[in-house]
């Protein structure tokens, strides 16, 4: 009975999802949903690619917490619309929540979404929500271990970003290891080495989404 439930849940989550990217690809939007651990830097690096973007590209941003709206009063702060999505004690954002927000957006002033997912390795992970790119973010102070007993996240994602890189010389991280376990999973991940407070790594990060946004831009035209 439990299987069965499961299993309706993801698929109507599935039927959602695509009616969340009909709605972004007649709108011309690129969504990018990025997920990792509490405290692995999602916010700083959401924040770093906005500067990075916000010249070229109309951003709003999706904040996802169980509670509270910090991060997004830091986005807010940089005159970016944002909307906060509080869960109330859900691990994973789910596509429906997606659709629904997105009537609070004037879509037709937006390039690119970025979502901010829920801080957790594993939840976020088996849940598409109607994204364009899967980031997954690994930061050092986790632990190299990561990918081994979180194999989803580091599989079902289009990138990963091994972030407070500037702290590597402080821990026991071994970055040629968790590379190479995550390319066993998938060999078209795109892999980069950011921090997020120095900057390195981060404008070829940006340049990377640009061309996967202008990609998607241009096929419109």
């Amino acid at each position: 009975m439990e299987i069965k439930v499961v299993r309706q849940i993801l698929e109507w989550n599935i039927d959602c999802s695509n009616e969340v990217k009909d709605i972004l690809k007649e709108k011309n939007i690129y969504m990018i949903n990025v997920m990792g651990s509490p405290g692995a830097g999602k916010t700083s690096l959401i924040v770093e690619l906005i500067k990075q973007l916000r010249e070229e590209f109309k951003v709003g941003v999706i904040e996802g917490d169980i509670a509270g709206q910090i991060d997004a009063e830091k986005i807010d702060s940089l005159g970016i619309p944002v909307v906060q999505l509080n869960t109330e004690g859900a691990c994973h954002i789910e596509a429906m929540s997606i659709k629904n927000i997105l009537e609070y957006f004037d879509l037709d002033n937006l390039d690119v979404i970025f979502i901010e997912n829920i801080g957790n390795l594993v939840c976020p992970a088996e849940f598409q929500i109607g994204e364009d790119l899967r980031v997954s973010i690994l930061s050092v102070p986790e632990g190299d271990d990561k990918p081994e007993k979180y194999p989803l996240m580091f599989t079902d994602t289009d990138t990963l970003v091994i972030n407070k890189y500037d702290m590597i010389k402080y821990f026991d991280f071994d970055d040629n290891r968790v590379e190479r376990i995550t390319k066993g999973y998938n060999n078209n991940i795109s892999v980069f080495k950011v921090a997020s407070k120095s900057g390195e790594g981060v404008r070829e990060l940006a340049q990377y989404l640009k061309e996967k946004i202008k990609a998607k831009l241009e096929e419109a035209v």
